[in-house]
């Protein structure tokens, strides 16, 4: 399966595993490029001497290609990226902030850069900063979204027109079939994050994964939207920051409720209700918690028998 991302990237499948806070450690990295796909470090959640580490035991698990996500207001950016740098990390996604400030500084240094947007206007900057690649997230994603909430099925093609640079699709794809849906809407790849989330290699802990595994439709909603908006599961944290919310708390309020660890807490030390969990809205279409290669086969297995059905014109049911 080759194409503008694979050979970008130099992978076998044009499907990147999203960098998640507190989920995407070394292990799922390494396991999603060991099988075919680009797995990305989160950096979001690691101080320096984390990521060095992190860094190195990937490199140890896989001679593929990896990568770095890196949320661009990270308050320790510069020692972040000096760590990239100085481990020679091939691949970088940034994302939370302008590509302009950090795009030429390392592509100066060898690295392939891909950035991650929510509007048709930041692909366009994108470009402009000379970024080799482009995420276009839609709202469904887990964890922090666009303030515009513009869906993925509705964001990929206009991002399409305005730039004819690589491009992932991203939110609300966990499966083949919502592979070949992407693509089919000008999409050159996929970023994955919550499917890659619910495997037996994400550094989540276990409670999150399976109280994420039994969730349905609605179990998540966006919110915090006078700060960033983060899509979360419905839990006592949620209900906090809901009424926090619905009586006109101020921002400044609003950062004292998160300041108490509540993502790490949630999603790495298995607080289901006073923790904040962050997870895209297919949620409610995983119900298991496979190997990552269980995944990867499910994925480009279903993509390729629905492309074939759609070809040859047959009936095939959902």
């Amino acid at each position: 399966m080759q194409n503008k991302i694979t050979e970008l990237f130099g992978i076998q499948y044009p499907i990147i595993q999203g960098g998640m806070v507190w989920c995407s450690g070394w292990k799922l990295a390494s396991a999603v490029s060991n099988n075919g796909g680009l797995g990305l470090i989160g950096s979001g959640s690691m101080h320096p001497e984390t990521l060095l580490e992190h860094i190195q035991k990937t490199k140890k698990a896989t001679n593929k290609p990896y990568g770095v996500n890196v949320p661009l207001l990270y308050p320790q950016i510069e020692e972040i990226m000096d760590v990239i740098a100085a481990e020679k990390v091939p691949i970088v996604f940034t994302s939370a902030g302008s590509p302009k400030k950090w795009t030429g500084w390392l592509k100066e240094r060898g690295i392939l850069v891909a950035h991650v947007v929510s509007s048709t206007a930041f692909a366009v900057k994108c470009e402009e900063a000379g970024v080799d690649a482009i995420v276009a997230e839609g709202f469904e994603a887990g964890g922090h979204n666009g303030r515009e909430e513009t869906t993925t099925i509705s964001l990929i093609p206009s991002v399409r027109k305005a730039t004819t640079l690589p491009l992932l699709a991203a939110g609300g794809i966990g499966s083949g079939r919502a592979m070949l849906a992407a693509m089919a809407l000008g999409a050159d790849g996929v970023q994955i994050g919550s499917r890659f989330a619910l495997t037996q290699e994400s550094s989540a802990h276990e409670n999150f994964k399976q109280l994420v595994a039994g969730l349905g439709e609605g179990g998540t909603k966006l919110a915090l939207k006078k700060l960033a908006p983060v899509r979360l599961v419905k839990n006592e944290f949620f209900k906090q920051v809901n009424e926090a919310e619905w009586r006109g708390a101020d921002a400044e309020e609003l950062k004292q409720l998160l300041s108490k660890g509540r993502a790490k807490r949630g999603m790495f030390e298995g607080d289901l209700e006073e923790g904040e969990l962050e997870i895209g809205q297919v949620s409610a279409q995983l119900n298991d918690i496979p190997a990552v290669a269980d995944v990867m086969e499910r994925i480009i297995s279903e993509y390729e028998q629905v492309r074939r059905d759609l070809v040859e014109g047959a009936n095939f049911s959902f």
